[in-house]
Order: structure tokens, then sequence, then C-alpha cells
């Protein structure tokens, strides 16, 4: 078992680079007869949509805060600490306070690696925030133990809108760039136990692939992957 799990999660852990890498090639556009599409938006109702303008979601995070996270397997908890990660913690913030994860899918889950979240279900929001990168936050003591969240991340200073919560203790990928802002405080039962069947996406595995999520939103996802997932919402708790 120890011969097969080991390659294989190394495996995944390259097609973070590999896959985001493909991603930031080309920019999203909703295809043809698609939800987003067939909707237009004014410029005034546009530029006052956080969703649709990365430009108003700069608040700074509280120093300590968690997000209850109900989903379509149950709840859980994820406790935020801006001190491990401040960038990180602060666009996260940003994303839960606008609602950008409702309704999202738990789109890459692959057994005792990681789960994968955070590209939206409207491709018109996908491609307001394709380039809406943050710096990177290095200086941290803190690893990718089982149960903390990070950033998936294209290479230096491309990080987001996708997360990751890990579990195993992926520790290999701290020097990747990838920087734990927090961990599961309750529910990791939850997200343990999340869908994965379909195994990881493009280049290593048959799952979904990130480009068309990117492109065609929950409507890809529901037509060719129903099993999966998805967050109902995510809420910053008093």
């Amino acid at each position: 078992m120890t011969k097969y799990i080991l390659p294989t999660i190394t495996l995944c852990a390259c097609a973070f680079f590999l896959a985001a890498c493909h991603e930031q090639t080309k920019s999203p556009s909703p295809k043809p007869g698609s939800p987003a599409s067939s909707q237009t938006q004014t410029p005034n109702a546009a530029s006052n949509n956080p969703l649709l303008n990365p430009d108003m979601d700069n608040l700074k995070a509280p120093e300590t805060y968690h997000v209850l996270f109900t989903t379509t397997k149950g709840d859980f908890t994820l406790e935020i600490h801006r001190d491990w990660a401040p960038s990180g913690a602060d666009r996260f913030y940003n994303l839960v306070k606008i609602g950008f994860y409702n309704g999202d899918a738990f789109f890459r889950v692959v057994k005792g690696f990681m789960v994968q979240f955070g590209i939206n279900g409207d491709p018109q929001v996908n491609a307001k925030w394709f380039n809406a990168k943050i710096p990177d936050d290095l200086a941290t003591n803190h690893s990718n133990l089982r149960g903390t969240i990070s950033f998936a991340t294209a290479g230096p200073n491309t990080r987001t809108t996708q997360v990751f919560i890990n579990y195993g203790n992926n520790t290999f990928l701290d020097s990747m760039g990838f920087t734990p802002f927090g961990k599961v405080s309750q529910g990791m039962d939850v997200v343990d136990s999340l869908f994965n069947g379909y195994g990881d996406g493009p280049p290593s595995g048959p799952g979904p692939d990130q480009s068309q999520v990117q492109q065609q939103g929950n409507a890809y996802l529901k037509a060719d992957f129903p099993h999966l997932d998805y967050i109902k919402t995510a809420v910053i708790q008093p």
C-alpha cells in the first residue's frame, strides 16, 4: 500500500503546479449558451457587485476568525489565523464576506492527500477573479498538516481564490509556496466524507478539468460529475 500511495501523492503535488499553470495561460470566458453568457450586466450593476469587482474586496481580516461551512455532507468550521499568513487570511475573509464560496463544488478530492475548492459556479465571476492575485506569505512557522487550509498556487504571487484542506501531513508542500492560514476546528469527519470517487483531474487523473470548471462553472460539473459535494453556504461566525 505504501508503495502505491507515495508516488500518487508526489504526482498530485506536482499537479498543483501543472494544472494551475495551465489555468494561467488563458483567461476563462463563458461558453455560448451557458447561464452566465445569457446574462447581461449594466456597467453600474457590475461595478457595485463585489463578486464582479475584486478591487472592492480589500478589508483587513480580524486576527482570528471562524467560518462555518454548510455542505451537502454536513457542517464544518475553519479557524483562521491572520498571523499565520496575513495576505491569505485577508483574501479568504473577503471572499467569504461576499459569498464567493456559496454554491461552489469540492471539485478535486484526492483520498489521503487533500480536498480543493474555490472555483465559482458562475463563469462570469471566475473571469473577474482569474487575475486577482495576492502576494505570497512566506514567513510562517506553520506546516501543511492534516486539517490545515492553504491557498493553491501556480508559482510565486499567483494565489487567487482556490484553497485546499490537507487530508494528510503534507509537509513537503511547505517549501513549494503553499502557506497554511488556518485549520479545521470542528467537523473534520465531514471533510473526510466528501465524495472522492472521481479522483484527481488532468493531467494526472480522470476527475474534473479545472479549465472547464472555470469556463462553464457548475453546469459542467453537474452534467459530467453529478456525485460531487457542494458548499451550501460559508459564513463568518460572530
